[in-house]
C-alpha cells in the first residue's frame, strides 16, 4: 500500500496508561488477547488482569506502567497485521521514552519475549534509583528549549544538585527532571523567564536525568545479554533524533535514553522532512497525537487506542 510510505507508526511512554487499556481490544480482536496472554506467561503474573481492571496505583508504579504499556501497544500492532492482507510497512517507526522498545519490536530488532522482560528491568531498576535517590519532574509550558537549560543550569549551580531538560516534547511543552531541591529552585525561575504554567508531576523517579545514572550499568549489562538484531524498518531514537540502524547504535541509545534528553520535536521534525505525512499512535490515550499536532497541525494523525479506533482506522484504508 502507497499510503504506508508517509506514514509513520509512534508508541507512547509513561503517563499514558489508563485502567481498562486493552480490554476491549483483547476482548474483540484474538490476535490482542494472544499477546496479552504471552505476557502473562513471560511474567508469571496477570499482567493482562492489572491492565483490564488496576488498581490504578498499582499500574501506575513504574514496575508495571512499562511493560503494560510495551504490551499495549504491540497488541494494537498485531491487530493491524493480523487484519490487513500484507502487513503494514511504515516509512518510520519512533517511541517516546518507554516507547522506543516498543518501536524497536515493531521494527523487528527486538522480540517480544526479550522485550516484555527488558522493559520490566527498566521499571525495576527505575524504581530502585527513584528509591535510593528520591526526584522530580516538572512541566513547564511556553518557554523554548534554550531558555529551559539555562534556568536548569542556573538552579543546578544555586542548589549543588542536578536539573535538566528530560523531555523536549513539543514547542512550549518541556519537561525538567532532577533532584527534589533542584526542580523547586528551577520552577519560580521558570515563571520569571515567562512560563505560561509550571506544573509538577506526581513522580518520585526523575526520569532523563543524572539521577538515573546509579542504575545505568546495570541496565547495560541487560542490553548487552539482549538480543537485538538490524531493524527492518527506520527507528528514531530518542537520544540522537535520527535512525538507528545496526545493534551496536540501538544498544548505545538505549543505556544512554536512561540520563538523556527525550528529543521528541527533533524526532518528529525528522520524519516530518522525510515526507511523512501521517501519525498513527499506538497504545492509550492520544498523548503523542497532540504533541505532533503541535508540532505540525497539517500532519495527519490517528489514535488506535481502543477497538472502535482500530476498526475505523482499518475500515478507512
Amino acid at each position: 500500500m502507497s499510503e504506508w510510505t508517509t506514514t509513520a507508526f509512534v508508541f507512547p511512554g509513561q503517563g499514558s496508561q489508563e485502567v481498562g487499556m486493552g480490554a476491549d481490544l483483547a476482548e474483540r480482536f484474538p490476535a490482542a488477547k494472544a499477546v496479552f496472554e504471552q505476557a502473562d506467561q513471560i511474567l508469571g503474573v496477570s499482567l493482562s488482569d492489572l491492565c483490564f481492571n488496576g488498581p490504578a496505583e498499582e499500574l501506575n508504579d513504574t514496575y508495571n506502567t512499562q511493560p503494560a504499556l510495551y504490551v499495549m501497544g504491540i497488541a494494537v500492532l498485531r491487530v493491524l497485521e493480523a487484519a490487513l492482507p500484507t502487513p503494514p510497512r511504515p516509512a518510520f517507526v519512533a517511541g517516546h521514552s518507554l516507547g522506543e522498545f516498543t518501536a524497536l519490536t515493531a521494527s523487528g530488532a527486538l522480540s517480544f519475549e526479550d522485550g516484555v522482560r527488558l522493559v520490566r528491568e527498566r521499571g525495576r531498576l527505575m524504581k530502585k534509583a527513584g528509591e535510593r535517590t528520591p526526584g522530580a519532574m516538572a512541566a513547564l509550558l511556553g518557554l523554548s528549549s534554550d531558555v529551559v537549560r539555562e534556568l536548569c543550569t542556573e538552579a543546578s549551580a544555586k542548589t549543588g544538585k542536578p536539573v535538566v531538560l528530560a523531555n523536549d516534547n513539543c514547542d512550549g511543552q518541556l519537561v525538567i527532571s532532577g533532584d527534589k531541591d533542584a526542580i523547586e529552585a528551577a520552577m519560580p525561575l521558570a515563571m520569571e523567564r515567562g512560563a505560561k504554567k509550571v506544573v509538577p508531576l506526581t513522580v518520585s523517579v526523575a526520569s532523563h536525568s543524572p539521577l538515573m545514572e546509579s542504575i545505568s550499568a546495570e541496565f547495560r549489562q541487560h542490553l548487552d545479554q539482549t538480543a537485538f538484531t538490524a531493524p527492518t524498518l527506520p527507528v528514531i531514537g530518542n537520544v540522537s533524533a535520527a535512525p538507528l540502524s545496526t545493534v551496536d547504535e540501538i544498544r548505545f541509545e538505549l543505556g544512554a535514553q536512561l540520563t538523556s534528553t527525550v528529543r521528541w520535536t527533533e524526532s518528529v521534525g525528522y520524519m516530518l522532512n522525510q515526507g511523512v505525512q501521517r501519525f498513527v499512535e499506538l497504545g492509550p490515550k492520544d498523548v503523542l497525537s497532540g504533541l505532533i499536532k503541535r508540532i505540525d497541525r497539517s500532519a495527519q494523525r490517528a489514535a488506535l487506542n481502543n477497538a472502535a479506533a482500530v476498526e475505523a482506522f482499518l475500515g478507512d484504508l
